[in-house]
């Protein structure tokens, strides 16, 4: 009788740490305060995630997840550009051109995963310290920016510059919310 109660106190321990999400229950570590998850649309209406985490009152991170690289759309574009390639390759009877298409195809699809396709991106806000954004992209590169919290004045989104998840209105002002409720906090104090 003794062990069931002691597995019962266990679960209903582990149940008043978890949060329940959209029909799911997600498991937090002790000494995290909240983490929650919630789809959004890109621009381009993919689906993105959107991952908010409160470590503190005065302490918050945001991590938005885009849709991995499609093997299907990746091998769509590689066989036009080849094709292309082998249509010119007949034409004009010369090899340099099937050597070239393979050629910038590579480079291009490196190009492409080590400055354009992002993965993620994450906002770090802690009230006393300051700001961090990282950007990791599909090659396994990460960007980090730290902004120190008396340089900051005030957080603008100002997503028509970099373009890089290209989250829509809606999940900026998620973010954007949030920040301000942790400035206001920090102006007070």
């Amino acid at each position: 009788m003794e062990d069931a109660r002691v597995g019962t106190d266990r679960r209903e321990k582990r149940l008043s740490r978890s949060r329940h999400l959209g029909g799911r229950f997600l498991l937090l570590p002790p000494g995290l305060e909240m983490a929650e998850e919630e789809g959004y649309l890109a621009v381009s209406g993919e689906r993105i995630t959107l991952q908010r985490r409160q470590h503190s009152a005065s302490c918050r991170e945001f991590l938005v997840r885009c849709p991995r690289l499609q093997l299907r759309s990746l091998s769509a574009v590689t066989c036009s550009v080849w094709l292309v390639a082998y249509g010119l390759f007949v034409l004009s009877q010369n090899s340099m051109v099937l050597s070239a298409a393979i050629f910038i195809t590579l480079i291009g699809l490196l190009a492409y995963l080590h400055f354009v396709k992002i993965d993620q991106e994450s906002l770090l806000i802690v009230g006393s310290l300051g700001i961090q954004m990282t950007s990791s992209y599909a090659s396994g590169k990460e960007s980090t920016t730290f902004i120190e919290m008396n340089q900051v004045k005030d957080v603008v989104i100002n997503e028509a510059i970099y373009m890089s998840s290209k989250p829509r209105l809606a999940c900026l002002v998620e973010v954007y919310k949030s920040c301000q409720e942790i400035l206001e906090q920090r102006k007070k104090s």
